[in-house]
């Protein structure tokens, strides 16, 4: 076994001595009575057990190749030529395993587990861009739908015949941002639209930015730095929500960032959400000047995640979507534009974690 392969196993000896620590702790009545406790190791647990299941595996395979080396030392020729075979059979296997395991020990993303906020807003085309924008908060919700993932509008601006200026909604789920995460950016649609006469192909966009929902701990405001508004809310809801001051804008003084929420009847809930989407926001602004100042001159495949960057094509005529940071081509327009995502969503992991397995290599 090479070094590179030698340090490896090393490693996974480390985490799965780590894994049988914690399901030792985990059956320890004392902490059986510790819920918080019992929580925070069965998430570690959850964590590391597909590398420890993988490295059992990948040891495993190892052992048997150790085993049929053994037999093709034994003089018997018909156990030689079931060990050749096994050795054929099991050395692809191990790349493979090495591979995997290579993936999974990469750091993960700290966001990658927490729930997001997604804003979607029209850019350029008009009502059209407003439809496409409709369409794409549809096509998330479908996904959700897919994922059984729970989404709450925190506020929405409509035009008259079905698409949004603005629609931003929490998705509220473990692991939402490391699906969601490579949404952020322009989206461009090329389709005739509706009202076109002529059957003209017009080009609109949308702009997508998805934010990972932040803890309490992780962002201090100051409630002097806060001027909180409330008005009636121009959304649906009912003829009782339009009759009171149940909508609520937050504005956070030192950044000049601005929060509205008006989808709840309730003052104090939408208040609440409002709080959680400013703190989302703030938390994102700091996060996107840390990458600023840390990003180096070679930047990755996948983009920049700038949601001024344009990201895909949706075109109608060609049934056709294209991501133009991996130049990832799908011909499924409408089964896509239902929720059908995961395909993209695979491509963009992979190019990701390969794009992080390159930076650690150079």
């Amino acid at each position: 076994m090479d070094t590179e392969n030698v340090n490896l196993e090393r490693k996974l000896e480390t985490i799965e001595r780590d894994f049988l620590n914690i399901e030792k702790k985990m059956s320890d009545p004392a902490v059986a009575v510790n819920p918080k406790e019992l929580q925070s190791l069965g998430k570690k647990r959850a964590q590391l057990e597909p590398v420890v299941e993988k490295f059992r595996s990948y040891r495993a395979a190892r052992r048997s190749i150790a085993e049929a080396a053994e037999l093709q030392r034994s003089g018997d020729s018909d156990m030689e030529a079931l060990a050749d075979e096994e050795i054929e059979r099991l050395t692809p296997l191990i790349e493979t395993f090495e591979t995997e395991l290579r993936h999974l020990l990469l750091p993960k993303d700290p966001n990658d587990e927490k729930s997001v906020i997604v804003e979607v807003r029209a850019g350029t085309g008009g009502e059209e861009a407003a439809l496409f924008a409709s369409d794409l908060y549809r096509m998330y919700n479908r996904f959700c739908e897919r994922q059984r993932w729970r989404i709450e509008v925190l506020d929405a601006n409509g035009t008259g015949i079905g698409g949004y200026r603005e629609i931003i909604f929490r998705v509220d789920s473990e692991g939402a941002y490391s699906k969601l995460k490579f949404e952020s950016g322009v989206h461009r649609v090329q389709r005739v639209p509706a009202t076109e006469a002529s059957g003209r192909i017009h080009t609109s966009a949308a702009t997508v930015a998805v934010l990972p929902e932040v803890d309490d701990v992780e962002v201090d405001i100051r409630p002097e730095d806060l001027k909180i508004d409330t008005y009636r809310s121009s959304g649906a809801g009912g003829q009782h929500v339009n009759m009171t001051d149940s909508a609520v804008r937050i504005t956070h003084l030192p950044s000049g960032i601005v929060v509205t929420c008006q989808d709840e009847r309730s003052q104090i809930k939408n208040r609440a959400r409002a709080m959680t989407y400013l703190k989302t926001k703030l938390y994102d602004a700091e996060l996107r000047k840390q990458t600023s100042e840390q990003a180096s001159e070679r930047r990755g495949q996948i983009g920049s995640g700038d949601r001024s960057e344009r990201i895909r094509t949706y075109n109608y005529p060609q049934n056709r979507i294209t991501d133009h940071r991996i130049n990832a081509t799908l011909y499924k327009l409408d089964a896509y534009l239902d929720g059908d995502i995961y395909e993209m969503i695979d491509a963009m992991t992979l190019a990701e974690q390969t794009e992080r397995l390159l930076s650690l290599e150079t």
